[in-house]
């Protein structure tokens, strides 16, 4: 079982943000929003997903997508952002993060399968350009988890707006160590919800980490695990998941973690 991941990055951000003069980071926040709402939308309507990892890198999960479909994401980025020069490296692995360092990794050697565009490293399909397949769609899974805090209104109701950042940064980071020692990589997606792509993660790893962190915090989490063959039908599948535990929860029926299988 395979996943794909898709890692974007605008090269030479930094000095090309100098150009713009002392007065830019309005226009760099703006700009970064609309990069990440464009990618977004392009990826999505192929069925992937993209997170915003820092705001000049972008992952994206991208199993199903082959390299013409990347070409084709490329070629409308280059319309809307002639100004900027990025690049895509793929990546393929057992588990998230072993997806990410092959991506790094063929960014790192300059294993380019197109050379103009700077697409990078291999898709689920190609062990080199040119060569045969190597994996079949159907070994092709993405597993998320998407994860919130358990009455999130009694967190607020005791603690001033920045208050509650701070003990969701905590959180964040605190599942962020635990699920990467499993291969897995998380993402806040905004309010108190993350969502790790967590391939190879099972259940009762999860049912694990929950419980350290809601010992360690005094915060309970939910967790909605969504299985899916592309990314935006596992996050759907997870955040279906996580309705589940929510109506559960209201007819007196508690529950931490509920998994949706979509294959």
């Amino acid at each position: 079982m395979t996943i794909q991941i898709t890692i974007i990055r605008i090269e030479g951000y930094g000095p090309w943000t100098l150009e713009l003069g002392s007065d830019r980071e309005a226009t760099l926040q703006m700009l970064q929003a609309k990069i990440y709402y464009d990618l977004q939308r392009l990826f999505s309507g192929l069925n992937g997903l993209v997170y915003a990892n820092r705001f000049d890198e972008y992952f994206v999960l991208s199993n199903g997508l082959s390299l013409e479909k990347h070409l084709k994401v490329r070629r409308e980025l280059d319309k809307l952002y002639s100004a900027l020069r990025l690049s895509m490296a793929i990546g393929v692995g057992k588990t998230p993060f072993e997806a990410n360092l092959n991506a790094y990794k063929a960014r790192r050697q300059s294993l380019t399968f197109d050379n103009r565009s700077r697409i990078f490293g291999k898709t689920q399909w190609s062990s080199s350009p040119g060569s045969r397949a190597t994996n079949k769609n159907d070994n092709n899974i993405v597993q998320i988890m998407h994860i919130d805090v358990n009455d999130s209104a009694k967190l607020s109701s005791r603690l001033s707006p920045y208050e509650v950042t701070t003990v969701v940064s905590r959180i964040g980071l605190l599942l962020s160590q635990q699920f990467l020692k499993r291969g897995a990589i998380t993402f806040f997606i905004g309010g108190d919800n993350f969502m790790v792509v967590s391939n190879g993660t099972s259940k009762e790893d999860a049912r694990n980490i929950i419980q350290m962190i809601t010992e360690r915090t005094g915060v309970k989490l939910n967790c909605g695990i969504g299985i899916g063959g592309t990314g935006r039908k596992a996050a759907k599948a997870a955040t279906e998941a996580l309705d589940t535990i929510r109506h559960l929860r209201n007819t007196g029926k508690p529950l931490s973690l509920y998994e949706i299988n979509c294959l």
